[in-house]
């Protein structure tokens, strides 16, 4: 199961959800993607600085608190996608 968890100033991703087996598991795949997308638009669109360490199985993205605005609205999309896929594949993904 892959969990994500939110704490002020810091995501976490870790784990494998088990859907299919790696190479070709689409909802690691996709939590994956979203993950990337987040740090890379944060630190390419807005003027926040954050840190992240993604590698396979486990990502940590920090952060100062007082985000911008835009750094907020791309938090809140990364969860607008990942609660898109634990609805679809609750047994493989939790949001805690």
């Amino acid at each position: 199961m892959i969990t994500i968890q939110h704490r002020p100033g810091l995501i976490t991703v870790s784990g494998h959800s088990g859907y299919a087996p790696p190479g070709q598991d689409i909802v690691c795949a996709a939590i994956s993607t979203l993950t990337q997308t987040l740090a890379a638009s944060v630190d390419e669109l807005t003027n926040d600085r954050i840190q992240s360490d993604i590698r396979q199985g486990y990502a940590v993205i920090r952060y100062k608190e007082d985000l911008s605005e835009q750094g907020k609205l791309l938090i809140r999309s990364f969860f607008i996608g990942v609660s898109g896929v634990a609805s679809a594949y609750p047994e493989h993904v939790k949001i805690i």
